[in-house]
């Protein structure tokens, strides 16, 4: 009968539910498999660049790897680094802002130092919940053995580069003409080359970075060539991490482009449409991004691997025309947007919306909280010599899968000296303490005047901040706090109380002995006098930032 046949059918759809659901429901370990991450970093590329955010093809310099990369996932608009490579890499890795570290500026070959052994990084926390780590490329932390990625807590580290770009010339015959022969000897005596070697193993060298040519059996290797090392390691790496599926890595990818000098691969020579330098080693940049991501397909690794890709700090306007394009307000090395809003794209298949954007504040800072987060592992509390320790990162995991928002309300924006911030967003405001890199008051926020960024002189607001609403106005050029923030001061509020919370962990969490040499300003009987004052005051009832409350 018509009507028992439909109940029998009817009947058996749980079965076959129970059928289809066996045969098309992920395995549930396939699901409980810790993702494999991907972290690749570039040197100072500018926000406005790439084409997710309306740069490519459209200022001379297509960006195809790029463009794909944020249609499979997700592109952020409000993504921070912090002001130099320094502090913005050591920021990435340990989790913690740079002053906590040490690691606030740049250090000359030669000094020493570099990452504290004490401090976690990305490696090595993710080493505890059995990740296989790998490193290649720009390390900028340090030159001492300790401070080595592979006594960083990376299984292997291969072609790793402990400077910027142009601290390779300062050796090289052909750079510096007028550079006296002493000089070049003590730089060529103290400045290594491409560093490999396993954890608890003595790192060997691969090769000096001099020249203009690929000669690694000379023992040389130009600037040009570097990147294609870097790639090519990748690759290895990768292919290495593919004969162990059972076994999760972190491969941490830093492409040396596109600090100055670029000199872009002859390969990429006049390959942009504007052929200038920089816009030619973008062209680089996104072929090499997009052979490492080909070769993370090819292997059949990428359903399983979050991919994160981001820059260590804002656009180097100082050295224009050898810099990226920022639409913000100052460069790199000040507390302006400029110096550190930086492009972020993270791509992971099942979790991350193709094609999706966020506006959320969140920043370099925050990959530890959220890498742990995908691996399952706590953030330690104790340092790796067992005093207490504190993250300053928070988990974007909610944002990545869109099943929240990010904890994270603010940023604080420093430089070298800084332990209150020179800058601090909460919300939609930015209140700026420090007026370094204070360009663009008479010439436009986009003009850049040599003397007023990096190289200018930190100045500080007597009074009050200068208040800028970045949603209204992104490029700081209209301080609102004597005209529509007069009736809003209110506002300020937060802002007062998440300084002076930050403040307070440094009570409990001191921040370590920096860890390279820069001027601070000369060293006065007062300040000597005034240092114990402020740690009592600190430890008595913080730090509290006088606000006016009207006109």
């Amino acid at each position: 009968m018509p009507g028992r046949t439909v109940r029998a059918v009817l009947s058996a759809l749980p079965a076959l539910a129970l059928a289809a659901g066996a045969l098309f429901a992920p395995d549930a370990q396939a699901q409980d498999m810790k993702p494999n991450i991907l972290l690749i970093v570039s040197d100072d590329t500018g926000w406005g660049d790439l084409g997710p955010y309306l740069g490519g093809a459209a200022r001379g310099m297509p960006t195809p790897a790029f463009d794909k990369l944020a249609d499979e996932g997700m592109f952020f608009t409000n993504f921070y680094g912090q002001p130099s490579c320094t502090p913005g890499r050591a920021a990435m890795q340990t989790g913690r802002i740079p002053n906590r570290s040490g690691m606030t500026t740049v250090a000359f070959q030669g000094q020493g130092g570099g990452l504290p052994a004490a401090e976690w990084t990305l490696a090595s926390v993710l080493k505890t919940g059995g990740y296989k780590t790998y490193f290649t490329g720009k390390w900028h932390l340090g030159e001492s053995d300790y401070a080595l990625p592979n006594a960083q807590g990376y299984d292997v580290m291969k072609h790793a580069f402990l400077y910027h770009l142009n601290a390779y010339t300062y050796a090289d015959p052909a750079w510096h003409r007028n550079m006296s022969p002493d000089l070049r000897e003590m730089f060529a005596k103290v400045t290594t080359g491409s560093l490999s070697g396993n954890a608890g193993e003595k790192a060997t060298e691969d090769f000096k970075v001099l020249g203009n040519a690929d000669t690694p059996k000379d023992g040389k290797v130009g600037i040009p060539y570097l990147d294609a090392y870097v790639q090519d390691t990748a690759y290895g790496f990768l292919e290495d991490a593919a004969k162990d599926p059972d076994t999760p890595f972190f491969i941490n990818v830093n492409f040396m482009k596109n600090h100055q000098p670029n000199i872009p691969h002859p390969d990429f020579i006049g390959k942009s449409i504007s052929k200038s330098d920089y816009a030619d080693a973008v062209v680089e940049l996104d072929a090499r991004v997009g052979n490492v991501l080909k070769k993370l397909d090819d292997l059949g690794l990428a359903d399983n691997t979050l991919v994160v890709y981001t820059v260590d700090n804002g656009a180097w306007q100082d050295v224009y025309p050898d810099s990226g394009y920022t639409p913000f307000r100052s460069t790199k090395g000040t507390v302006r947007e400029g110096g550190s809003r930086v492009p972020a794209i993270v791509r992971w298949p099942g979790k991350v919306e193709p094609g999706s954007k966020s506006d959320a504040i969140v920043g370099g800072l925050d990959l530890m909280a959220t890498f742990a987060a995908a691996a399952g592992v706590d953030l330690p509390t104790e340092d790796r010599e067992g005093q207490p320790i504190i993250f300053d990162s928070y988990d974007m995991t909610p944002v990545l899968t869109g099943s929240g928002e990010s904890k994270r309300k603010d940023w604080f924006y420093f430089t070298e000296d800084e332990l209150s911030p020179g800058a601090v967003r909460v919300g939609n405001f930015k209140y700026v303490f420090n007026l370094r890199g204070d360009d663009g008051a008479k010439t436009g926020g986009l003009a850049v005047d040599t003397n007023l960024g990096w190289k200018g002189a930190e100045s500080y607001v007597a009074t009050v901040p200068q208040v800028f609403d970045l949603l209204a106005d992104p490029q700081e050029r209209y301080d609102i706090f004597m005209t529509t923030f007069t009736e809003s001061t209110w506002a300020v509020v937060p802002a007062n109380e998440a300084v002076k919370e930050k403040m307070k962990t440094y009570i409990k969490y001191p921040p370590r002995k920096l860890q390279s040499e820069t001027y601070t300003g000369p060293i006065t009987l007062s300040r000597y006098q005034r240092f114990k004052w402020v740690r009592e005051q600190l430890e008595k009832d913080g730090v509290n930032i006088g606000m006016p409350t009207g006109n």
